[in-house]
């Protein structure tokens, strides 16, 4: 093996650096985060890049083309985690990235154009509850108002910049122009079974899924548990789970289209009384637009006709809107090629989870490559890929990287 082995070993370094100990979590603007850029800006120098910050973060080391000052191909993914999180879930594709650039030198190869990885700020979104911070502020996307969030202490992502010693009046020099990005490419674990499904150790990703968020808010009128009959009853959570199980089915008989409520508050939210009033979340995802928002007209239909035959009320706020992002032919064919170059069959199968790449399809193209991941977990200690799969990957993501230098297909 070429490449997996000092992968794995970074990605037990990293690891080692978490807020929690026994657990892996790093937050954004946080030390732990600071000790992980901080490691993998060495690791970036070694491999002959230079290395900065720009001003929300973005740690970024790039390698000259042939002309200096040039557009860039960037590899990315980000160093940030949820809490009790796994090890490969974003630095898989960073490190993996540093390791294509080592490869180049060992090979003797010079690309005609510059080269960057990017280990983006705060993909995850936990500390403050605003996901893609990093790569929106790369894309030129940031909304100023995102500086005004708190996280759990009451601290605003301005004041965690200011004593991370970051510039929040500076962010809007962190977007990038589009003549500076020749392409985007994320190696990424699929975060799914269909890899494993199929036998198969990587895949490439034909699209980033849409998401629609909701709250819903059913009201109905609390009462005695014992001396309200069943068919007087106003009970906003017998409504709610009847809302849930048409979500359910709604989802469930079509490809790609997933539907998840994973929130639910209940009020009065005593046993002898009757609901008087429930919210519960709906996170709505497909990788065609049109056939999210379809799906939510008819989801949103469905729980008119059970309030209104429950004689409830309905309340929907959507808090969320993220269209769906087709990855570029272009890059998807070289990748599809670099995996064909590996003697291993092609899986195409689009992402139902959020990455980097959304943020950055508003200035380049984009593609990403999947690497299998065992029982299709995530966000989990319990996360793994083997070091046969990290190769494969790794392997891909190189072949994808010459292909482009070379500007023709493998």
């Amino acid at each position: 093996m070429i490449f997996a082995p000092r992968i794995q070993e970074r990605l037990d370094a990293l690891a080692a650096i978490t807020a929690e100990p026994g657990a892996i979590t790093r937050f954004y603007l946080t030390p732990e985060q600071a000790r992980a850029e901080a490691l993998v800006a060495g690791w970036m120098r070694e491999a002959g890049m230079s290395v900065r910050h720009d001003a929300v973060g973005n740690l970024i080391g790039r390698l000259e083309g042939s002309e200096p000052g040039g557009p860039a191909l960037v590899i990315g993914s980000h160093l940030d985690t949820v809490r009790n999180a796994g090890r490969y879930d974003g630095p898989l594709g960073v490190i993996t990235g540093i390791a294509c650039v080592e490869a180049l030198a060992r090979d003797g190869i010079r690309l005609p154009h510059a080269l960057e990885v990017v280990a983006f700020a705060d993909e995850e979104g936990v500390r403050f509850a605003a996901t893609l911070t990093g790569s929106n502020a790369f894309a030129g996307r940031l909304n100023p108002a995102a500086l005004r969030a708190t996280d759990a202490d009451g601290t605003t992502v301005a004041a965690a910049m200011r004593a991370y010693g970051l510039d929040p009046t500076a962010t809007a020099s962190a977007a990038r122009r589009p003549d500076e990005i020749l392409g985007y490419l994320e190696l990424h674990i699929e975060q799914g079974p269909m890899l494993e499904k199929a036998g198969l150790p990587v895949g490439v990703v034909t699209a980033i899924s849409g998401a629609s968020r909701l709250e819903f808010t059913l009201t109905g009128e609390a009462g005695h548990a014992g001396t309200v009959a069943m068919n007087e009853r106003r009970d906003a959570l017998a409504g709610a789970a009847e809302c849930v199980l048409a979500i359910e089915a709604r989802c469930c008989d079509e490809a790609h289209l997933v539907g998840t409520v994973g929130r639910m508050h209940v009020h009065p939210g005593v046993g002898n009384t009757i609901a008087g009033l429930v919210r519960f979340s709906l996170d709505l995802r497909a990788p065609d637009d049109a056939q999210r928002l379809a799906a939510l007209a008819d989801i949103r239909a469905a729980c008119m006709e059970i309030v209104e035959r429950r004689r409830l009320d309905l309340g929907v706020e959507p808090m969320h809107e993220a269209a769906a992002v087709p990855c570029d032919p272009g890059l998807t064919t070289l990748i599809r090629d670099a995996i064909i170059a590996e003697g291993l069959t092609v899986l195409a199968l689009p992402s139902g989870a959020g990455h980097d790449g959304m943020a950055v399809a508003a200035i380049a193209p984009v593609a990403m490559v999947f690497v299998r991941c065992r029982g299709g977990i995530s966000h989990n200690p319990a996360e793994f890929a083997s070091l046969h799969d990290i190769e494969a990957g790794a392997r891909v993501l190189f072949r994808a990287i010459n292909g482009f230098g070379l500007g023709r297909r493998l």
